[in-house]
This record gives C-alpha cells, sequence and structure tokens, in this order.
C-alpha cells in the first residue's frame, strides 16, 4: 500500500511524481487483466438455437470450457475399441459398469481404462476439450453432446464418441450401449456441439 505524505516538503512532491504513475498503471493494468473474457470459438450459422438456448449455451461457455484433458499416449481408435466392448450393455442412469450405464457412464469407463480422468455428467464433460460446431467437421474420437434428450433444468443432457462415418457411439436410455447416425432427426436437431480431445 502506497502511503502519501501530506505536507507540501520537496521529498514529498518528487516522492509523489515518481510513484504516483507507476500507481495508476499498476491499476489500470489489473483492471483490464480482469476484465478480459475467455475466447470461444464463434456459434455455427447453421446450428439453429432458440433464444433460451442460445442464452443457456453463452452461461455454459461463461461458466468455463475447452479445458486440457491430459489423454497422454491414448490415439482415438483405441478409445473406441475400449467404448465399442460396451456395445449392448443395458442403460441405468449413474451406471459405469458392463452391468449397465448410462451415457456419460459410458465415457466414465471408456476414458479410465486409459488412466484418462473425465468427470460423471455430460454438461461437465462437455467442458473438455476444443469445441467444434459443425457435425461435418467433427473426427473420429471427438466427443459429442446433445440437449433436451430428457426433462430436466441442465443445459447438456447427453454426450457419445464420434466414429466417424456419421455415426457415434452412446448409451441410449432404450437401447443401451448403441450406435446411431447423427442424421437420425431426434439426435440431428438436439447436437449442440463436439469436443476435440485430440
Amino acid at each position: 500500500m502506497i502511503l502519501i505524505n501530506r505536507n507540501n516538503s520537496p521529498a514529498s512532491k518528487a516522492y509523489l511524481k515518481i510513484y504516483w504513475p507507476l500507481a495508476f498503471a499498476c491499476i489500470l493494468l489489473i483492471a483490464n487483466t480482469s476484465c478480459q473474457s475467455q475466447s470461444y470459438p464463434q456459434q455455427s450459422s447453421n446450428l439453429s438455437l432458440d433464444r433460451k438456448a442460445k442464452s443457456d449455451l453463452e452461461l455454459f461457455l461463461e461458466a468455463g470450457a475447452e479445458k486440457t484433458l491430459k489423454t497422454s499416449n491414448t490415439t482415438a481408435s483405441e478409445l473406441i475399441n475400449t467404448a465399442q466392448k460396451y456395445l449392448g450393455t443395458p442403460h441405468c442412469m449413474g451406471g459405469t459398469t458392463k452391468k449397465c450405464m448410462d451415457c456419460s457412464g459410458l465415457l466414465v469407463t471408456t476414458f479410465k481404462t486409459h488412466g484418462i480422468y473425465l468427470p460423471h455428467g455430460s454438461e461437465e464433460q462437455a467442458r473438455y476439450g476444443k469445441i467444434i460446431y459443425e457435425l461435418s467437421q467433427l473426427q473420429r474420437g471427438d466427443l459429442i453432446f446433445f440437449i433436451r434428450s430428457y426433462n430436466t433444468n441442465k443445459f447438456i443432457t447427453h454426450s457419445g464418441i464420434y466414429l466417424g462415418n456419421d455415426e457415434f457411439i452412446h448409451a441410449s436410455s432404450s437401447q443401451g450401449v448403441t450406435i446411431s447416425s447423427v442424421h437420425n432427426s431426434w439426435w440431428n436437431e438436439r447436437f449442440i456441439f463436439g469436443t476435440r480431445i485430440f
């Protein structure tokens, strides 16, 4: 803290002349840094969102996104091969085993097999990796996220792993772990973005 000597001595005036501009510059620097926000990719003009979805997306991004996930030497193909071992596993909320699992549980278990920590919950999983808004830009091994797949106050409600060729693997509430097309109208209209972790 800078203490200002209130007398009018030459020493006091010299002190203010030297240090006050420095203190002012520091204050401006701190204020500018605190006002800067994280820059995220612009939403695609092809992504049709209603007003609430756009607002929810903005709130989601403001809360933090594009975190780095340490994948070590794991490849997208290795991850996909592991996920496919769970095909046919029944669905259950909160499940992470061969007995039953939910969509985010499939990702948790698949990543854990390779020593990679991913949180349980689609909305938290969506905070990792570079955001990709265009379905056409997704690559094999990208994570894929959807909104409004069931009735909840959560924004992002479903997750899967993109396989390439317009398909993704996920745990469906009706079919268990299965492979679906991103062009299926039900999934296509609920797609929000993908994330690239490799």
